[in-house]
């Protein structure tokens, strides 16, 4: 496993890049709700990211399992739609979620982030659900520092949803980032024998899309016929928050604050 250390010219580019999906998030969180398409979301990030001179990482990903490329620039994934979600004409209801992974390139360097956005007004127990959601996600930004073993930040974030009762999704994880959209390292939010295996030691200079997804009941997913949709196997709810984040001397600087 190669870990790129990243440049300050490097870290500069990746920095714009994730600043780039922030704007794109923050956007689409401030416009979703009741009545609105899936489309449309994928209509304003599309502007969003051609006015910015980037470009769509999504749109066009390959998928052998799918009978088609991935037709947008967003996943928008609703309730029990984990990740992957395909925009479409659906129109968000009251007490819905949906998570809203976008991810550009811009001038060579990637930036990804994800947010689950709450329409109207959901029940209290997946309100609980993406806060912890949430909190998981923070707890990666707070602890990452150089020296830091990955698996101890993740054995805090999977014990942070698991004690609320929540389920750690564990068939997608984050990931290094950089040139490309997926870099090494893989980064699960739980712990397993496999990483304490294989640990990984951060260090400065390393630029990490950390990426919990978390479920209201179980942890075990499915994918749906189109090959693209990732639903939860007992259909309850799903959460995904996501960073694109710099380990710095002194601890993290988030690239996609904006979401």
């Amino acid at each position: 496993m190669a870990i790129a250390i990243r440049t300050e010219r490097e870290i500069e580019r990746i920095r714009e890049a994730g600043g780039v999906v922030g704007q794109v998030l923050k956007q689409l969180n401030e416009v979703a709700d009741v009545g609105v398409t899936t489309a449309q979301l994928a209509q304003l990030a599309d502007d969003i990211i051609g006015e910015k001179q980037a470009v769509a990482l999504f749109k066009g990903v390959k998928n052998p399992a799918a009978r088609f490329d991935f037709p947008s620039s967003i996943c928008a994934s609703i309730n029990e739609q984990v990740v992957h979600g395909i925009p479409g004409s659906r129109k968000l209801s009251d007490g819905d979620i949906i998570s809203i992974d976008c991810g550009a390139k811009l001038n060579g360097y990637c930036g990804d982030a994800a947010i689950t956005v709450m329409i109207g007004q959901p029940s209290a127990e997946v309100q609980n659900l993406v806060r912890i959601t949430k909190e998981v996600l923070d707890i990666a930004v707070a602890q990452s520092r150089p020296g830091k073993l990955w698996s101890e930040i993740a054995r805090q974030m999977q014990h942070h949803a698991e004690q609320a009762g929540y389920g750690v999704v564990r068939d997608y994880v984050g990931h290094g980032i950089g040139r490309q959209m997926h870099e090494d390292p893989k980064l699960p939010n739980f712990v397993n024998s496999d990483l304490l295996k294989n640990d990984i030691v951060l260090r400065k200079g390393m630029i990490l899309a950390v990426e919990p997804m978390i479920t209201l009941g179980s942890y075990k997913v499915k994918v749906m016929p189109d090959g693209w949709t990732v639903v939860t196997a007992d259909s309850k709810p799903a959460a995904h928050f996501e960073h694109t984040l710099a380990i710095t001397e002194n601890g993290t600087e988030v690239f996609t604050s904006a979401a």
